[in-house]
């Protein structure tokens, strides 16, 4: 299954008509549908849908009775502990760290991972037959979930993982046709977008001087490859911008690679590439500290009560940010809270009421990230893309969202 996104969709495409495999095209709209219709093996698509099918199903459990909900939010945290146990005597954790434990260390921690999985896997066994079986024929995806066109929120990534839906996720340009980097079956490396493909390098490189840094150390991703660009269509100046006589292309994305370790938690992740923003998106703050959105974007989302977010504060003393809310969800807090009477609708809620919910949330959500939000603004409509908020890929145009909102940004710094 297959919604249409230019050319990842196109390349996906090509790929499954050579194979001759049955082809269903859906829309957000339809898709819930669609999926229990079709019962995909495969479904192919941007983050953002998957986001949907994940507060979809959030949605789904809090409705039932308090009972069910319950069982089902123990047996998923419980589910949660185990796969991260795995992960871990697996050597399928993130590092940053380019020393690597001692042998002994190392033994330890696999030893304790171990038993205390083997505790918890009787009851995640249980969670399968009471809960995620159900969820599994409701969304299908019995093989295989295929993610790109953006960064896949580790919450969502983990949860798919503890209902048994593998999820591999893929990073590319347009401008490298459009394949850079894929996670895979066998190293299935969550919080990545996995190794290079082919025939494919990666490195990391500072922002201010170029020069390549070291396993482990943040900075902007350069590609080099025989997917990459020859070029932008009679545009030299801007093909200097971004392709240097090497052939290194300047994605403009932040990340940095897992360093090669031969034991530990890390032990299968090495050259693993993480993503961490875009280095055009960073926020500089007035006191001179340094913001990177895509943190408190993928917090905050965690939120039933947010359906969109753009953090934003260039040049002020701390970030902000602008929300478009779920206004069921808004509305079933603010009841469930006193705030508003049982038999009230979504006009009754004002805005002051609906802003104080709202930054009580990013303060739950957002508690251990680098920084705080501070000011926020709701807006009445989503982005979108027939407003020319939204990328093709369903991405937020973050620059648009700032300059549409010019003054009530302003406003809110007052």
């Amino acid at each position: 299954m297959l919604p249409p996104w230019h050319m990842y969709e196109r390349g996906c495409e090509y790929f499954i008509f050579t194979l001759g495999v049955e082809l269903v095209y859906t829309t957000v709209k339809n898709l819930k549908d669609d999926l229990r219709q079709y019962q995909p093996q495969y479904f192919i698509s941007v983050p953002l849908v998957y986001e949907t099918l994940y507060s979809g199903i959030q949605k789904q459990i809090s409705t039932g009775s308090t009972v069910r909900k319950i069982i089902a939010l123990t047996l998923i945290r419980v589910s949660l502990a185990y796969v991260e146990l795995k992960r871990i005597y697996e050597g399928l954790c993130l590092t940053r760290n380019q020393k690597q434990p001692s042998y002994l260390v190392s033994m330890l921690d696999w030893l304790w991972a171990r038993l205390t999985a083997a505790i918890l896997w009787p009851i995640h066994v249980l969670a399968k037959k009471l809960v995620y079986k159900k969820i599994q024929s409701a969304i299908g995806i019995s093989k295989l979930g295929i993610t790109g066109g953006g960064s896949l929120a580790l919450h969502i990534d983990k949860f798919f993982e503890v209902i048994g839906v593998n999820i591999l996720n893929a990073y590319g340009l347009t401008e490298t046709s459009p394949a850079v980097a894929v996670r895979r079956l066998n190293c299935n490396v969550l919080g990545s977008v996995g190794h290079p493909i082919k025939h494919t390098e990666i490195k990391i490189v500072d922002s201010e001087t170029d020069e390549v840094l070291p396993p482990g150390s943040k900075g902007v991703v350069k590609v080099r490859g025989p997917q990459v660009m020859k070029g932008y269509y009679k545009n030299p100046w801007a093909t200097k911008q971004v392709l240097d006589e090497d052939g290194w292309l300047n994605t403009g994305d932040l990340g940095w690679i897992v360093p090669h370790h031969s034991r530990g938690r890390s032990r299968r992740c090495g050259g693993v590439l993480v993503l961490e923003g875009r280095s055009k998106d960073t926020i500089v703050l007035s006191t001179g500290e340094n913001v990177e959105p895509l943190e408190l974007e993928e917090a905050a989302l965690r939120s039933n009560l947010i359906q969109q977010i753009v953090v934003m504060g260039q040049d002020q003393r701390r970030p902000g940010a602008i929300i478009f809310p779920n206004k069921e969800e808004l509305l079933f807090a603010a009841k469930r809270l006193s705030i508003v009477d049982s038999d009230a609708d979504a006009s009754e809620l004002s805005k002051q009421k609906a802003t104080t919910l709202l930054y009580e949330e990013l303060k739950n959500w957002t508690s251990d990230c680098s920084f705080q939000i501070g000011p926020i603004f709701i807006v009445d409509e989503p982005f979108t893309i027939e407003s020319g908020l939204m990328t093709p890929t369903m991405k937020i145009r973050r620059d648009r969202v700032v300059a549409l909102y010019k003054q009530e940004i302003a406003n809110l710094y007052k």
